[in-house]
């Protein structure tokens, strides 16, 4: 079952709006390459609301992705103040990726081994390089996703390098 089969809950509340701008303007920092998509992610404590990590595509080293970034940035952070993050939510200007032609674990794997609990995205991954199965997985794990309405055509419209 592709994403586009999928029924994906729609979210409008302000806050998720306001942190799906801040990850659409990490997108916008992203180098655009001819083999892949410029994302943005910011990672939150949904108790607090504080931005706890940013992150975009290829921003550190070893062609990482934006979610990944978050994590990483996440994982330097003390580590008695992460364990005391029981349930995350990260926003993503696209679905997280469930397969990476590099081999490496992809952002899906990394977000179900996390404490992120929510994942909230712009857009649907499209099949230009893969057929992405990222939020049928995260749901298949209980993680909830939802999609902000609106910001389709923007989260795109960065990638047109390669759409």
């Amino acid at each position: 079952m592709s994403t586009s089969s999928l029924t994906i809950p729609e979210t409008s509340d302000p806050r998720d709006v306001e942190f799906m701008r801040l990850a659409i303007e990490q997108a916008k920092l992203s180098a655009p390459v001819p083999t892949a998509y410029c994302v943005g992610a910011v990672l939150v404590n949904p108790q607090t609301f504080e931005t706890l990590a940013t992150g975009y595509s290829r921003e550190l080293p070893g062609n990482t992705h934006a979610e990944e970034c978050c994590l990483i940035k996440l994982s330097s952070l003390d580590p008695s103040s992460i364990s005391s993050f029981s349930s995350l939510t990260i926003y993503t200007t696209m679905e997280p990726c469930s397969t990476r032609l590099s081999g490496k674990k992809s952002c899906t794997e990394l977000i179900m081994a996390s404490p992120i609990k929510r994942v909230v995205m712009g857009v649907a991954e499209p099949d230009r390089f893969v057929k992405c199965e990222g939020v049928r997985m995260l749901m298949n794990k209980g993680i909830k996703v939802t999609i902000v309405p609106g910001v389709a055509e923007e989260c795109l419209s960065i990638n047109r390098h390669v759409l």
